[in-house]
C-alpha cells in the first residue's frame, strides 16, 4: 500500500469508518432470506436518532451540509467507484444503514460528523455520533477523466435516479409502487438498508443491494450501475408481502410535467415548455409501439395499458431543443428519459400511468408502472428482473416513425369542435418526397366523432408529416380516447400516437 494511502485509511478508522457492527457474509440470497424472515414479522418502522433542529432544517439549509469531497470512499484507493453520503436532515429524516462489502464479507459504515461541511447549519447543537445516513450517491468519471460526477443516487422513501453521459437529474425511479391508483392513499416502502460492493481496480460496474420495508412488503433489491453514454441498472427484485395489497406496481418511474406543447403557453411562465418528460412509450408484447403525450389534468386521472409479455416501456423526454424550454438554470432539455426493458416473461398485467394535477415544477405528478395482473399468495416471493436505461437522445426508438409533435387548437366558427395536429418523424418518412398513398388512420372513442378527413402534409422546413383532423366531443362530456398512425397500403409507417382528450 502507497504511504498516502496508508494515512488516508488510517484516517478513516479514526473517523469511525472502522468496524462497527461485526462483519458478516453477505450476497443476494442471504439478503432474499432476510426479507422473507422480515415479511413473517410484524411491521416496525426503523428508529431514528434524528433531533428536531435537523428536522426542521429549510430545503436550503439542509442542502448547505456538505460531503467533503476529500473524504469520498473510496477516493484514495483510486477505484472506478467514489461514494458520498447524504447528510440526515430536512425531508430526509429517516436514515438508513450502510454497509460495504468486500469478497463477500459486509462491514457497515459508520457515520461522523466529519465526513460533512456544515456550512451556515449552525454548530452549536450537539450532532449525534450513531446518526446514521439518509442516503448515498455515486460518483464516476462518466463525462471526461479526472472530473468525478455523480452516477446514481439512492435518497428518501426507494427514490433513486441516474444519469448518462451530458444528462441533467430530472425523473426518479423507485423500487416498489404500493397502491398508487387506490382509493386509501398510497404507501410508501422505504430501503432500509444498503450494501455497495468494492468495485474492482479498473471495473465498469458497480453492484448495489438494498433492504425495502413497509407494512404491507418486505424485498430484497440488486442493482447493477453500468455507467456511461447511456446508463444501464439492471435490478432484480423479489419481493414478499406481509398481506396482498389491491395494487403492486414494478418497474415504477416517476416524474414531472407541467406545461407542454399540447397544452398551450403558461400565461404565468415565460418558458414555453416545463417538464422532465413528455410521454410515455411502450412496446407491447404483440410488437407495437404506443405513445402516450403527457398532460397536466385538471383533475387526477389514471389510464391502464393491457399487455401481455411486455417488450418495454418508459417516460421519455422526447423534445430536446433548447428553444423549447429557454432555461439557462433547469436545463429540461438535458433531462434523461428511463425506459424499462423485461428480462424474461412478465406475464399478464398492464402498464398503469397516474397524472396529477400541479401547480409548479417542484412536485413530481406522473407515475408509470407494471402492474401483475395477480399476485401469489402473500408470504410467497414475487420476481422480476429488468434493465433500466438512462439516456438522453432517444437510444430506445420505435423502428417505425415517431410522433414527434401534439398540438390542440380551436376551429374558428365551430366552437364544439378541437383541432388536432400531430408530426411524426424518422430517417425513412422525412427523406420521402410529398406521396398521396401516406394516409393516417385515426380512431376517436365511442360517443364522440371525427368531423371530416383527415388532412395529412409533408413539412417540407423539416421533413416530418403533418396530420391534422377535428373532433366533436361526446355530447355527455366523456373522455375520449384517440388513436392514430401512418400507412401507405398495408405497411404501417409509424408508431400509434394515444391520447385522452378530456373536452
Amino acid at each position: 500500500m502507497k504511504p498516502r494511502r496508508f494515512i488516508f485509511c488510517a484516517l478513516l478508522v479514526a473517523l469511525g469508518a472502522a468496524p462497527g457492527r461485526a462483519a458478516d457474509l453477505f450476497d443476494f440470497e442471504v439478503l432474499q432470506f432476510r426479507a422473507k424472515a422480515l415479511a413473517a414479522r410484524p411491521y416496525a418502522p426503523a428508529k431514528s436518532q434524528v433531533p428536531d433542529w435537523l428536522r426542521k432544517l429549510s430545503y436550503d439549509e439542509y442542502r448547505d451540509i456538505r460531503f467533503v469531497p476529500q473524504l469520498s470512499w473510496w477516493r484514495a484507493e483510486e477505484l472506478p467507484f467514489q461514494l458520498q453520503f447524504f447528510h440526515p436532515g430536512g425531508s430526509f429524516s429517516q436514515p438508513v444503514q450502510l454497509s460495504a462489502v468486500v469478497n463477500k464479507v459486509a462491514q457497515s459504515i459508520e457515520f461522523t460528523p466529519r465526513f460533512y461541511d456544515y456550512g451556515k447549519v449552525k454548530r452549536g447543537w450537539r450532532v449525534p455520533s450513531d446518526l446514521g445516513f439518509a442516503g448515498f450517491k455515486v460518483l464516476h468519471e462518466l463525462n471526461q477523466p479526472g472530473k468525478w460526477d455523480e452516477v446514481v443516487a439512492f435518497l428518501g422513501a426507494s427514490y433513486f435516479r441516474a444519469l448518462g453521459k451530458d444528462q441533467r437529474y430530472g425523473l426518479s425511479a423507485r423500487g416498489l409502487a404500493v397502491n398508487t391508483i387506490e382509493a386509501g392513499g398510497e404507501e410508501f416502502p422505504v430501503f432500509e438498508e444498503f450494501w455497495i460492493e468494492r468495485p474492482l481496480i479498473g471495473g465498469r460496474s458497480l453492484t448495489i443491494y438494498a433492504l425495502l420495508n413497509s407494512p404491507t412488503v418486505t424485498g430484497a433489491y440488486r442493482f447493477v450501475v453500468m455507467p456511461g453514454e447511456e446508463t444501464v441498472i439492471r435490478v432484480k427484485v423479489a419481493v414478499y408481502c406481509r398481506k396482498n395489497p389491491k395494487q403492486l406496481g414494478f418497474a415504477p418511474l416517476t416524474s414531472m410535467f407541467a406545461h407542454g406543447e399540447n397544452t398551450g403557453w403558461s400565461q404565468t411562465d415565460f418558458r414555453p415548455e416545463v417538464h422532465d418528460s413528455d410521454g410515455l412509450l411502450m412496446e407491447t408484447g404483440a410488437g407495437e409501439w404506443v405513445w402516450r403525450p403527457l398532460l397536466n389534468p385538471k383533475a387526477v386521472r389514471a389510464a391502464t395499458f393491457t399487455d401481455k409479455s411486455p417488450r418495454g416501456f418508459g417516460l421519455v423526454q422526447r423534445d430536446r431543443q433548447f428553444a423549447h424550454y429557454d432555461d439557462l438554470e433547469a436545463y429540461y432539455h438535458q433531462r434523461p428519459s428511463a425506459w424499462v426493458e423485461p428480462v424474461g416473461d412478465w406475464g399478464s398485467g398492464a402498464v398503469r400511468l397516474l397524472e396529477i394535477p400541479t401547480g409548479d415544477e417542484f412536485s413530481d405528478n406522473i407515475v408509470a408502472f407494471w402492474s401483475p395482473a395477480t399476485l401469489p399468495p402473500a408470504g410467497e416471493p414475487i420476481e422480476f428482473e429488468y434493465n433500466l436505461h438512462w439516456f438522453g437522445e432517444q437510444a430506445v426508438r420505435p423502428p417505425a416513425g415517431s410522433a414527434v409533435s401534439t398540438r390542440l387548437a380551436a376551429v374558428p366558427g365551430r366552437p364544439e369542435l378541437r383541432r388536432f395536429v400531430l408530426e411524426f418523424a424518422s430517417p425513412y418518412l422525412n427523406g420521402q418526397p410529398p406521396d398521396p398513398e401516406i394516409e393516417a388512420r385515426v380512431t376517436v372513442g365511442a360517443g364522440a366523432k371525427q368531423v371530416g378527413e383527415a388532412v395529412v402534409l409533408k413539412n417540407q422546413f423539416t421533413g416530418a408529416w403533418r396530420i391534422a383532423f377535428e373532433v366533436q366531443p361526446d355530447p355527455a362530456g366523456a373522455p375520449v380516447e384517440l388513436r392514430c398512425f401512418l400507412r401507405k397500403g398495408q405497411h404501417v409507417l409509424t408508431e400509434t400516437w394515444s391520447y385522452l382528450w378530456n373536452p
